[in-house]
């Protein structure tokens, strides 16, 4: 969603101060009022002459686009001219806004918009030979939804600079647009998922470990589209259940089913019962007790 214009500011009681909100837990967590991280009064917001007339709390005189465009492009060597605006801001868990009441003109900022933001540190627009810092953020006005991928997207460069001076008030503006720009992430994630075609891909663990998984980890498989179970191990021809399992296996737990059925064998002795005899002299662990007679005493 692209940035709106607003033509009044948003009313202070609208919001739940971010200290109330960390002190109690809200009656409910539906309807709730929108979380006011940080609100600046004369916050001046920095942008190139070339980009003002892209949002509305810039005063644009007229042909001033035309000839911003017109210079850049016959010396694209020289940084374009900036211009300063004084807006009031509100950090919120909504979106973030930027009003100029001298205009009574706004912007409401989606998140996802911001694609980017940091501190940044800039020469002072009031006294050249001072330092300040600010938060340099880069927008994106086209709506993503309605854009294809030859298009260019619009981006726009701002920065703000808020009224506290020194690191503590750069640092709460930061963290502020921070928070909050983590509770919206990038929608194009869910839809990138969704076209990969291969729906809810999970991981189940089996208990079987004879046969190849994912990645040749033994034992593990993807998951089925709908969330069932992977498909039934090799030589099985289904999942065997305590309705079936008279078709795989007789009375004795011998392995009675074709193992062709799926086009594909287990080898010799698959599914059969080894007999007491068979297991005659060795231990539970599969070790022969004679063998201990070939080996011969270690010696020093």
């Amino acid at each position: 969603m692209p940035p709106t214009t607003i033509h009044a500011p948003p009313a202070l009681d609208s919001f739940t101060s971010l200290v109330d909100h960390q002190s109690q837990t809200p009656a409910s967590f539906y309807g709730a009022k929108p979380v006011l991280h940080y609100h600046g009064v004369g916050v001046s917001v920095l942008i190139a002459e070339d980009h003002a007339s892209k949002l509305p709390i810039f005063a644009v005189a007229d042909g001033q686009q035309a000839s911003a465009n017109v210079d850049s492009a016959a010396d694209s060597s020289e940084p374009a001219a900036n211009i300063t605006a004084s807006v009031d801001a509100f950090v919120t868990s909504e979106n973030l806004t930027l009003f100029n009441p001298t205009l009574s003109s706004g912007v409401s900022i989606p998140y996802p918009a911001i694609s980017l933001h940091a501190i940044q540190r800039l020469a002072d627009p009031t006294d050249p030979t001072k330092e300040v810092q600010g938060l340099y953020m880069q927008l994106e006005l086209s709506d993503p939804y309605g854009v294809t991928d030859e298009d260019e997207p619009e981006i726009v460069e701002l920065t703000l600079i808020p009224t506290t001076s020194g690191e503590a008030g750069i640092k709460e503006l930061f963290e502020a647009v921070s928070n909050c720009s983590n509770l919206h992430p990038d929608p194009t994630y869910e839809d990138e998922d969704m076209e990969d075609g291969d729906g809810d891909s999970r991981i189940v663990f089996e208990g079987s470990v004879g046969y190849e998984g994912i990645s040749g980890l033994p034992g593990v498989q993807r998951g089925a589209a709908d969330g069932g179970l992977p498909p039934p191990f090799p030589g099985s021809g289904g999942w065997i259940t305590a309705e079936n399992v008279s078709e795989y296996f007789d009375d004795e737990g011998n392995w009675i089913a074709d193992d062709g059925e799926n086009g594909e064998n287990l080898g010799e002795g698959a599914g059969r019962v080894r007999t007491r005899g068979e297991l005659e002299g060795n231990d539970l662990n599969g070790h022969n007790e004679h063998d201990d007679e070939a080996k011969r005493p270690r010696t020093d």
